[in-house]
């Protein structure tokens, strides 16, 4: 259930209702608004039906939400879409967001020459992997900890929000040290115990879509993260698996436009593994963005035949300038603002 609050409703009035709702045995969950404040009362459904909150002071009406996924749902904001602002990078609504570096860290000098390549070229977030789930347990596995130190020197040197991912409860405490999203990748889109506890933490979070799930088992795992509080999430789209053999997944650009329909939360695109081929990604890229998204998420390498993990899908740093001015073209012609590089 949603709770509008009046646009005149005081803080005190707001508490009531939240103390109401918990005193009933459901969560509530408050979305500050820029006119009016929304509750949204997470429970089983008789919880929430018996709490008859028509007439108490302060609030407006109340709207049932049928989705299974309910602080997700594009109904708990009206209709109007979340930007989020990454230590100064806004994704989402009306923004535009380039997420860009190399698929793992390597070494110092690969990652810094990444890192400003991609931060002179106009990115406005860096990626990076110090932890990498890999098929093959015989495969690099990332450098641990001593990547999450090069990172935090990009970090510096550069000023870009890091994007890393993590993948065990356990390093939670030195991911959170260094990154300002946390990535939980296809893999771990259903490891609930872990959706649950980076929640707790309150760092924004960004969500591939596994690669057999469906866009309601999406929207189910951003669920997870936003009853524990964390409202900001990212969703990512990085590609399906299907019968074609022809590329590596099949990227189910109809989800942008679909989970634009069903949610407020940002949707961004990680066309690098979807096509497992550098030469698609450009073209996936924009495509992408003109289907609505909100941004990319893109490996970047300054020399991807020399790459430990994934270099036939990395754009050459060289390259990524130009790269990126033609899917700004594309989102700016989709109607999206994008930044301007420092």
């Amino acid at each position: 259930m949603m709770i509008v609050m009046k646009e005149e409703a005081t803080a005190d009035e707001v508490r009531s209702v939240v103390a109401r709702v918990e005193a009933s045995g459901a969560r509530a969950h408050v979305i500050e608004g820029e006119l009016q404040s929304v509750i949204g009362a997470i429970g089983d459904q008789e919880q929430v039906a018996d709490l008859e909150l028509e007439g108490v002071p302060g609030v407006d009406h109340m709207v049932p939400i049928s989705r299974p996924y309910k602080l997700a749902s594009l109904q708990v904001t009206h209709g109007t879409p979340t930007t989020l602002d990454i230590a100064g990078a806004k994704i989402g609504g009306e923004h535009f967001a380039t997420i860009a570096g190399p698929c793992t860290v390597e070494s110092r000098d690969s990652l810094l020459d990444t890192a400003r390549a991609v931060k002179e070229a106009g990115a406005q977030m860096l990626r990076g992997g110090a932890y990498k789930p890999r098929t093959s347990p015989y495969s690099f596995q990332g450098l641990g900890e001593e990547g999450l130190e090069l990172l935090a020197e990009a970090k510096e040197l550069t000023g870009l929000p890091v994007v890393t991912e993590l993948m065990d409860v356990r390093e939670l405490e030195p991911v959170l040290d260094v990154a300002d999203v946390i990535q939980l990748g296809a893999r771990n889109m259903q490891n609930y115990t872990l959706l649950t506890e980076v929640g707790r933490a309150g760092r924004p979070v960004l969500i591939k879509r596994g690669f057999s799930s469906t866009i309601e088992e999406l929207l189910m795992a951003a669920e997870y993260v936003l009853k524990e509080g964390n409202s900001d999430v990212i969703l990512c789209e990085r590609g399906i698996r299907t019968f074609e053999t022809g590329y590596r997944f099949t990227l189910d650009l109809m989800a942008i436009p679909v989970l634009k329909e069903l949610t407020h939360l940002p949707v961004v695109v990680d066309p690098s593994h979807a096509a497992g081929r550098r030469d698609l990604v450009p073209s996936m890229s924009m495509a992408a963005a003109a289907a609505g998204a909100d941004g990319i998420i893109v490996e970047v390498h300054p020399e991807p035949e020399s790459a430990i993990c994934d270099g036939p899908q990395a754009l050459r740093a060289r390259e990524f300038a130009a790269y990126l001015r033609q899917v700004e073209q594309v989102a700016e012609i989709a109607g999206k603002r994008v930044a301007v590089p420092a």
